[in-house]
């Protein structure tokens, strides 16, 4: 591990809202340059490193044209790269699109002509994806960097936008979502400090990548304002791989959604192993962890599960359990300094108890979508965020997540929650995965069917009978399936969520 010369601080109070400026100083003040910050393979990058890595980056952003307001789209995967175009972005004060690499070419295009980009920084095997555009490869990239002088941090403010993230596409086509300079310290102060009590110490892997708002906080905010560090892996990681990272570099927190965990579970069946003894806690989000998936994660990884719910549109958790208070089978309490509303579908307060959707209002909820004054409108109100997510709120002022608005079936002029229905069919032990919708049929009548994903190859006909009989002891007449159908997988987004409007029209 090498040691870097620390950016000269004085940026700090040149530009005193910038991110970027900010991180640098902080690194210096708190005597954290030379201890590591990333971990990738088998190299580590130091606090110092990484920051003067950035500023010099920032000097190659803006030979190639970039300035303050431009926006940059960063088709990278987790990695040093990203982390440094991310800072030099910043240190210009220009604006990064963050996207997955691994989406189709339509969805590329589509975003960098939605945002405007004036630059494509994109990893390898892209070189194509951007061709009506200015780009730049993330290897070149680092290498102009090698022999680059280190640029000056732009002056903003906490309100400047630093970066748009789109949202994950579980309903239709994704949206831009617009953060600001100051909306990552605020993450870190009020969920990585307050609530899951990051220090320099920690170890983060998170299987949700720097391009989501989930892993974007857990890898990327929560490192860099602790003073701790943070494994970087290029593709989701098997649960091999998993095992084999968390023993490696003594993870202490794991970041992760339920899919993950059941996959991780399922690898090996429940019981503590001692290549996980350095964890102290699992942190779930992304979608409700099953009922019992909890259990056996805890008793796997010989630590708490913590779960957690956020939104794109609020930049990461607005309602999470922590170390002060974890109530599994809850998304906990609002965070520190969101305000959260259950409200029935006039808008209307419901009380304790009673089902309703979430409206949250809080420091880091965005200012508004890209490009969609329309939806900005509909979306957010008199500053609360509509959040289509159901919850109901428990005696003791935590919150049971019951899926999406959008979730919802209509049966015979009845409302249905498929996650009821899942939850019965899951506890068959052949079923890996299950996603209850309503599929219309030839004379337009919507009727419940169950697509399941089973364990092991089953003959035909028997595990859909058993799953039929299975509903029809414990649920009503009208929320039992109508039909079966056994399926090798289920659309999900690249953070595990289920794609259910695709499931409706049987489109994967």
């Amino acid at each position: 591990m090498t040691t870097a010369q620390p950016v000269l601080s004085s940026a700090g109070f040149d530009a005193p809202g910038n991110l970027a400026a900010q991180l640098a100083d902080l690194a210096e003040r708190r005597g954290w340059v030379d201890r590591p910050a990333f971990h990738q393979g088998h190299r580590a990058w130091t606090h110092g490193e990484v920051h003067a890595l950035a500023a010099r980056a920032a000097t190659v952003l803006a030979g190639h044209g970039i300035g303050p307001g431009d926006r940059v789209v960063l088709a990278l995967p987790d990695g040093i790269a990203w982390v440094t175009a991310f800072l030099a972005v910043a240190r210009l004060g220009a604006v990064a699109v963050l996207v997955n690499p691994e989406l189709p070419a339509a969805d590329h295009a589509f975003m960098a002509t939605d945002a405007g980009a004036a630059l494509c920084v994109t990893g390898p095997g892209l070189e194509d994806r951007f061709a009506e555009r200015p780009r730049l490869g993330s290897d070149q990239l680092l290498a102009l960097t090698a022999s680059a002088e280190p640029a000056p941090a732009h002056r903003v403010d906490a309100h400047t936008p630093l970066y748009v993230q789109y949202t994950s596409g579980t309903t239709g086509r994704p949206k831009g979502v617009v953060h600001t300079h100051g909306d990552p310290k605020a993450y870190h102060d009020l969920i990585g400090r307050r609530l899951l009590r990051v220090g320099q110490d920690d170890v983060t892997l998170s299987v949700s990548k720097l391009y989501f708002a989930y892993g974007f906080g857990n890898a990327f905010v929560f490192p860099l304002f602790s003073g701790s560090s943070a494994v970087l892996v290029d593709r989701r990681p098997t649960p091999a791989a998993v095992d084999e990272l968390i023993a490696r570099h003594r993870v202490t927190l794991l970041y992760s959604v339920p899919s993950a965990y059941a996959a991780l579970v399922a690898d090996r069946g429940s019981g503590h192993e001692a290549c996980f003894a350095s964890v102290r806690a699992a942190v779930s989000a992304g979608e409700g962890l099953p009922e019992g998936l909890g259990g056996q994660v805890t008793e796997l990884l010989g630590a708490p599960v913590l779960e957690q719910i956020g939104s794109t549109e609020a930049g990461h958790a607005f309602c999470a359990n922590g170390f002060g208070h974890n109530r599994p089978g809850t998304v906990g309490r609002p965070v520190p300094g969101f305000e959260v509303e259950l409200r029935d579908r006039a808008g209307h307060p419901v009380p304790d108890g009673t089902e309703g959707e979430l409206w949250v209002r809080g420091p880091t909820v965005t200012p508004g979508y890209l490009n969609r004054p329309e939806e900005t409108e509909r979306t957010l109100v008199g500053g609360w965020l509509a959040t289509r997510d159901r919850a109901v709120r428990e005696a003791d002022g935590t919150y049971r997540h019951l899926g999406r608005a959008d979730d919802m079936e209509m049966v015979g002029g009845i409302t249905v929650s498929p996650l009821e229905v899942e939850a019965v069919l899951r506890t068959h032990p052949a079923v890996k995965e299950v996603a209850v919708v309503a599929v219309t049929d030839g004379r337009g009548v919507g009727r419940l069917r169950a697509f399941v994903v089973p364990v092991a190859p089953v003959p035909d006909g028997s595990l859909q009978e058993d799953l039929l009989g299975l509903a029809r002891a414990q649920l009503a007449a009208f929320k039992v399936p109508r039909s079966v159908s056994l399926v090798p997988s289920l659309p999900r987004t690249p953070t595990g969520k289920l794609r259910r409007h695709l499931v409706r029209r049987g489109a994967w």
